[in-house]
């Protein structure tokens, strides 16, 4: 719903905008302004308030529960729900995508909004009409495909294609290439610039700098809660370091953190690795897979997605993936068979999984339960659990990974996700593992964010443990590891020293061997 009128250059304005939730306030006074047709990028650290803020703006937090004001179109806002934002054309699509993966792609981009005759749904004219949608996004697979049968890149489209459907003049998109390779993210920002040329206004909440610039007009930097500054990206010359400087209020000279490097003897190795899919029991997803890791490194797996790095991570650890796994595992020379997590946490091994949410954390408890509840041997006693060394133990890891909360009995869920990063960190480190597996360990946080999550696992480095790095930023792996082994088609292509890696030498590899 909409009260007063006028006409304005600016298709959305917020004016003093004050949110709260127990115990924290994750907005204030937040005020910006943006220009009808551009693509306007909003950048802050984790915590610093972007995706409330527009959750705000879309009616996902209804207009009674925060203070301020916001036009769209040139009208005040009384959004009570999506529903009410949805119709006057503005969209929002979540980092977590929200289609229901056992529908169709044309049922996902009407669900919600179909016509019918007489209680009758025409589902022929509503597939002929996806089709539309679907050229629009670029996206050319028959739109009676289930969606759970796409890759987490189309699915991002089918997101876009279901926006395009409601007549969307303001499209938000909350950090929209986080789980997409190189390529797709390259085809998504073709994407926006493409809306902008037809008129329609973007709103992209991105951790990811360069794509900031690459294609945004505007940019606005919140920090804790506030609006601090915005930018006109060509007119003020804008670069990643003074981008970086107002997100977390000082200079970050060093994104990678200095260590010396002194790897020791091998501690665990891998030979002639296979691991068949979990449906489809012929098909190899790791195909004789082997390398080795030392202790006081950090060894890195690169390539490009699907390329079956997280499948042999998982394998290992106890067996969490495929339908079964073949080879040899050693672990200080001595052969290893996992049946479960359990049996590998115990014998010194830790994961991280890229999927935190789903994998990583137990969203509707609190902090110090996440963090302890893989663990409790180590804080009970005959099965009784002692609450006061519960609490300890939390209250140490909120210090020292500076897990910005108000209390350790903050619930998962309501934390950002650099915050959730770090939870799922410390349960690991809780855990005390002499070999810490990551995966992806820094997808969808911010840059100071990153470089404290680098700096925990230096540590690790410096206290004789080893870390094994899943990561798809090729930055990341040259900045961090002492060593590199680059896979694709489940198979590990080569293997690249830290002196002589470069983002050319390790695409090369991937793609041609």
């Amino acid at each position: 719903m909409f009260f007063g009128g006028a006409v304005s250059e600016y298709i959305l304005e917020i004016e003093n905008l004050t949110k709260e939730f127990p115990g924290v306030r994750a907005l204030e006074n937040v005020s910006l302004k943006v220009k009808k047709g551009e693509i306007h990028s909003l950048c802050g650290e984790n915590g610093a308030g972007k995706s409330t803020l527009m959750s705000c703006i879309s009616g996902v937090y209804p207009r009674h529960s925060y203070s301020g004001k916001v036009f769209y179109k040139g009208r005040e806002t009384d959004y009570n729900s999506v529903k009410d934002s949805e119709k006057e054309g503005l969209a929002i699509i979540h980092q977590e995508l929200a289609l229901s993966p056992y529908l169709s792609i044309y049922e996902n981009i009407f669900l919600g909004h179909m016509e019918t005759n007489f209680g009758i749904i025409n589902w022929n004219k509503y597939i002929t009409e996806s089709k539309k949608y679907l050229n629009t996004v670029g996206l050319h697979e028959p739109p009676e495909t289930i969606v759970s049968k796409l890759g987490v890149g189309k699915q991002q489209l089918v997101e876009i294609a279901r926006a395009l459907s409601k007549k969307t003049e303001l499209l938000i998109l909350d950090e929209p290439t986080s789980s997409l390779n190189d390529d797709e993210s390259e085809k998504l920002l073709t994407l926006i610039l493409e809306f902008k040329r037809q008129g329609i206004t973007s709103v992209i909440i991105s951790h990811k700098l360069n794509e900031v610039l690459k294609v945004a007009d505007t940019v606005t930097i919140l920090r804790d809660g506030k609006s601090i500054r915005t930018y006109d990206v060509k007119g003020d010359n804008l670069t990643e370091e003074m981008i970086i400087k107002d997100m977390v209020g000082r200079d970050l000279t060093h994104r990678f953190p200095e260590r010396k490097s002194s790897p020791g003897k091998t501690v665990m190795e891998v030979k002639n690795w296979n691991v068949y899919h979990p449906d489809y029991h012929d098909i190899k997803v790791v195909d004789n897979a082997s390398f080795y890791l030392r202790s006081g490194e950090i060894l890195a797996f690169c390539g490009p997605m699907g390329a079956g790095r997280t499948e042999l991570m998982m394998s290992i650890f106890g067996n969490s993936y495929g339908h079964r796994s073949e080879g040899d595992l050693l672990i200080k020379g001595k052969k290893r068979k996992f049946k479960n997590p359990r049996d590998a946490i115990k014998s010194g091994l830790g994961y991280i999984s890229e999927d935190r949410k789903s994998l990583g954390l137990v969203l509707i408890q609190d902090i110090k339960t996440n963090i302890s509840h893989s663990s409790l041997g180590k804080i009970s006693k005959f099965g009784i659990i002692n609450n006061q060394m519960e609490i300890k133990e939390a209250e140490r890891y909120r210090n020292d990974l500076n897990i910005r909360t108000p209390s350790i009995n903050q619930i998962v869920r309501n934390l950002s996700g650099g915050n959730q990063q770090k939870v799922v960190v410390s349960k690991s480190l809780f855990a005390d593992p002499e070999i810490l597996i990551v995966d992806e360990p820094t997808r969808g946080i911010d840059v100071g964010a990153k470089t404290e999550i680098y700096g925990i696992l230096n540590d690790m480095i410096a206290d004789g443990k080893s870390v094994i790095m899943v990561s798809s930023e090729l930055p990341e792996a040259l900045g961090m590891a002492d060593r590199i082994y680059v896979m694709n088609e489940g198979k590990i292509k080569g293997e690249l020293n830290k002196e002589e890696a470069t983002q050319e030498k390790i695409m090369h590899m991937a793609l041609v061997g």
